[in-house]
């Protein structure tokens, strides 16, 4: 199938919005700290007191990451893993064996029925020693078969596969194309019925499909037949759970990436594969709503790994600039390195409130977290890439050594080099930083979007328009004004101690701006909005960094509490919000003031050519001589 042309003959992206958009989770069935924060609103009573694990459940987390702790010291060896590209068969069992393929499936189906923030401890020791074997676990549960199994399958769909899972048989989810990335509505792979109706037929391929070259069970998005809605056709994309011994499936390549080399990742086809009509998993055409749902708690397991490489990242910058010393004196004492010291640990502790608050939440059941594992997931990814990238830099030439070449001349053989290159794929998978953004755009503008959208849409007739400005004026009579003036009980701030109440007090302030930008961009851009993604990406990392420093201020507290001698958890709350106030400040000021018209135009420049003197003196390959030549004589597509 071809994807449909407007008259003009660019590709409609209309289409592609409104498959999108019928899949979104559109009700709010529970409260969300981080909505309301979007929505200019500072609800501490969301966010205080912070989810605290109960003690039951965290010595059984306990009694499980010792044992996981003996077995990785002694089986899992990952300068070797990194090296070949490979995780040793005995390894795989050895972890099936202690049932870590099996920590989120219910015990009744042999799992060991963790919790969220159980499962996360596990995965965070386990990235913090070796991420391709952290990957192998998180891809098998937190996105493969047994997430969509659990939140959508039938009774007999559990029973059947389930305990076949828990037992050690490696899952994955293929959603991905070879030509389609964040686009549903281009998704090619087909299922078409059978004449009895009893199967569906397979064909298409899937790519970047994390464990599906080894793979006994997998979940594959495809289209089904189209059904009409109110005159227009709308796609149908389901879930299918996919055996891989069954006749027309094939690994047909296997991808070798920058880092977490020993990952199993690959393009997979599908040729006239027959699956029954019972392993639809929820229905017809709730494919990509069933994706998205399972992506929101699957995400929850990226900033747990990413936490656990940077506390790693904690301790190597510790023992080295306390070991290393130049000028008379260890390095550490040196204000330069002592600025990214400050750094990674206060940015560690934020990433590890912003973890276990979200995974709190997952487990306590009471609050909506799209938005909130959204932002977890775009904190904790970028800051976890900052904190490798300064790591390598506090090393020096140290830092860019594999740790291999190291021993090999004596030395420590500290892996930051391999922690660089597996800590780089976190800003992609599942949702690049980029599309992270837009997710939370459109998720943040909902309080606005249900009510304003006939305003701002340029075909709304009318009727429709003054319908809507009728229905929207009490609730922005009483809502608008608020945004500029408020006022707040002490309490309301002092839940978190006196010295970081301040932290508080700013985040409620900027708040209630960041509430006010949002309805002030959404009337100067009204429908084009979406297409200014820069101003929305600064709009989202705004309630980026107003979350983060919520929850640490929260956790701080939290943790205090727990221990009133110790200030180490404040002084990390307060410096991290510090740093974080500076950035919110300065991203307010550039959803104004910035140069991205003019960036936007050089970039069209640079697309039809007009720079192409910049490339002179490299080396071009033959076989992209004849592409340039093609490319520079098709149209570039005009910013409406």
């Amino acid at each position: 199938m071809t994807r449909p042309k407007t008259a003009d003959g660019v590709p409609d992206r209309n289409e592609a919005m409104e498959v999108a958009e019928a899949s979104r989770e559109t009700e709010w069935s529970h409260p969300s700290f981080a909505a309301e924060l979007f929505a200019g609103s500072f609800r501490p009573d969301l966010l205080i007191p912070y989810p605290e694990q109960p003690m039951d459940d965290r010595r059984i987390g306990d009694e499980f990451l010792a044992k996981l702790e003996a077995f990785l010291r002694e089986n899992v060896h990952p300068d070797e893993i990194d090296r070949t590209g490979e995780v040793p068969d005995h390894v795989v069992k050895g972890l099936a064996e202690l049932g870590c393929f099996g920590m989120k499936i219910p015990k009744e189906y042999g799992g060991l029925g963790f919790s969220q923030v159980n499962y996360n401890r596990a995965i965070q020791m386990i990235a913090s020693h070796c991420g391709s074997t952290a990957v192998w676990i998180s891809a098998h549960q937190s996105i493969g078969v047994p997430q969509p199994l659990k939140l959508f399958g039938t009774p007999e769909q559990k029973k059947k596969y389930l305990p076949r899972l828990a037992k050690g048989a490696i899952s994955a989810f293929a959603l991905t194309e070879p030509d389609v990335g964040s686009d549903p509505a281009r998704m090619s792979t087909l299922a078409e019925p059978t004449e009895d109706g009893e199967h569906y037929i397979l064909n298409g391929e899937k790519l970047w499909c994390t464990n599906g070259p080894v793979a006994e069970i997998i979940v594959v998005m495809a289209r089904t037949p189209s059904i009409m809605v109110d005159g227009k056709e709308r796609k149908q994309i389901t879930a299918f759970i996919v055996e891989t011994d069954t006749p027309g499936f094939e690994v047909v390549h296997r991808c070798d990436f920058m880092g977490i080399r020993a990952i199993q990742n690959g393009l997979l086809r599908f040729n006239d594969v027959k699956v029954p009509k019972e392993n639809v998993i929820w229905g017809l055409g709730k494919g990509l709503k069933l994706a998205l749902i399972t992506l929101n708690t699957g995400r929850l397991t990226v900033p747990a790994a990413c936490t656990g490489m940077a506390r790693q990242c904690v301790r190597i910058v510790r023992r080295w600039c306390n070991q290393r010393e130049q000028w008379g004196g260890p390095i550490g004492k040196h204000d330069v390195m002592a600025d990214k010291i400050a750094y990674i640990t206060s940015h560690t502790f934020a990433m590890d409130a912003v973890t276990w608050y979200t995974s709190g939440l997952a487990d306590r059941g009471d609050a909506d977290i799209r938005i909130e594992a959204a932002l977890a997931k775009l904190f904790c990814t970028e800051t976890a890439w900052t904190i490798a990238d300064e790591t390598v830099q506090a090393r020096g030439g140290r830092g860019y050594e594999t740790a291999e070449s190291l021993r090999a001349r004596g030395e420590e053989g500290v892996p930051v080099e391999r922690m660089l290159r597996d800590t780089r794929i976190n800003r992609i998978i599942e949702g690049t930083s980029e599309i992270m953004r837009l997710f939370i755009a459109r998720e943040a503008l909902d309080f606005h979007m249900r009510d304003l959208l006939p305003l701002l849409n340029p075909r709304s007739k009318l009727g429709a328009k003054l319908g809507a400005m009728l229905s929207v004026m009490p609730k922005y009579t009483a809502w608008y004004p608020r945004r500029w003036v408020h006022w707040t009980l002490p309490p309301k701030h002092d839940q978190v101690g006196s010295r970081l109440a301040k932290h508080l007090r700013f985040i409620d302030r900027r708040g209630h701006k960041l509430g006010r930008t949002i309805f002030h961009a959404m009337g100067v851009h009204r429908a084009r909005l979406e297409k200014r993604q820069r101003v929305l990406a600064r709009i989202v990392d705004i309630g980026v960094d107003l979350f983060a420093m919520s929850v640490a201020c929260a956790y701080a507290s939290h943790l205090s509490r727990q221990n009133p001698k110790n200030r180490s958890p404040e002084d990390l709350a307060d410096l991290f919000c510090r740093t974080a106030r500076r950035r919110v400040d300065l991203a307010f000021r550039r959803v104004w003031r910035n140069d991205d018209k003019v960036s936007y135009r050089l970039a069209r420049d640079v697309l039809e050519g007009k720079h192409l003197w910049l490339e002179g003196s490299v080396v071009t390959p033959t076989e992209e001589v004849v592409e340039e030549t093609e490319a520079l004589a098709a149209p570039v597509p005009q910013e409406k």
